[in-house]
């Protein structure tokens, strides 16, 4: 991922590159862990420029994801937290005719 965001984005400083990757780690995971069986397709796109990075990671659930507050008393359920806190107010969630896209999108440093 790192080499495609510096092939188009060459100025792309190393805080957005470690955010971007973080937030793809995010979504993904969240994607595989409670979004899908074995066998469901999950698609990941990327697209850059100077300005920002979109990840966008489809899945076949249309399942609507939501914050939740934090808690100590459980291990998981972090994942939209440390995604609001990367890219508040530039994320969201859209239908797919055979599921729901969720997409993130992290501002150049």
């Amino acid at each position: 991922m790192s080499d495609f965001i510096h092939h188009h984005t060459p100025d792309a400083s190393r805080d957005h590159i470690e955010a971007v990757a973080l937030v793809t780690c995010e979504l993904v995971t969240n994607s595989l862990r409670y979004e899908t069986d074995p066998d469901d397709p999950v698609r990941l796109l990327i697209d850059t420029d100077g300005a920002r990075t979109r990840v966008e990671v489809h899945d076949p659930l249309n399942h609507r994801l939501r914050l939740r507050p934090i808690s100590v008393e459980r291990d998981r359920g972090r994942g939209l937290l440390i995604l609001d806190a990367l890219c508040s107010g530039r994320w969201g969630v859209g239908n797919l005719p055979w599921g729901k896209s969720i997409w993130a999108e992290v501002t150049a440093a």
